[in-house]
């Protein structure tokens, strides 16, 4: 059985550890990231939505990066939105700029009541570079 190896990027390793959790695991080529969400530098929320979500997106290619990924690694997306309806026009074209014309990962977006003071979170399963 795989091991399981704890990533997480150097600059924001105290909030990760803080909060009890892990930015990512990777198990054999695959690397699951926790939710990511638009953070300031001491863990609150940003309150401007638009910039809440890069954020999001910025801490996200952190967490790639400390694994040695890219975006273009990512397989699988699972989002999650406090007013899906209302943000899809924001987060549509920072979702484009960050994943590009293809090929995508599948994607899943999901309407949620709370996050902890956040309004957009966005988890990714990755396969690591260089794997076969």
């Amino acid at each position: 059985m795989t091991k399981r190896q704890v990533i997480s990027p150097k600059t924001r390793q105290a909030l990760y550890e803080n909060h009890s959790y892990s930015a990512a695991i990777r198990a054999g080529d695959l690397l699951f990231v926790s939710g990511q969400v638009g953070s300031l530098e001491d863990g609150t929320p940003e309150p401007n939505f638009a910039k809440q979500v890069q954020l999001a997106f910025d801490n996200l290619t952190a967490v790639l990066e400390a694994a040695g990924c890219t975006l273009d690694d990512v397989v699988d997306v699972t989002t999650f939105h406090t007013d899906l309806k209302g943000q899809f026009e924001t987060v549509q074209p920072i979702r484009k700029r960050a994943f590009g014309n293809g090929p995508l990962p599948n994607w899943t977006a999901v309407g949620v009541n709370f996050l902890s003071g956040f309004d957009f979170e966005i988890k990714v399963i990755a396969r690591i570079s260089g794997s076969n």
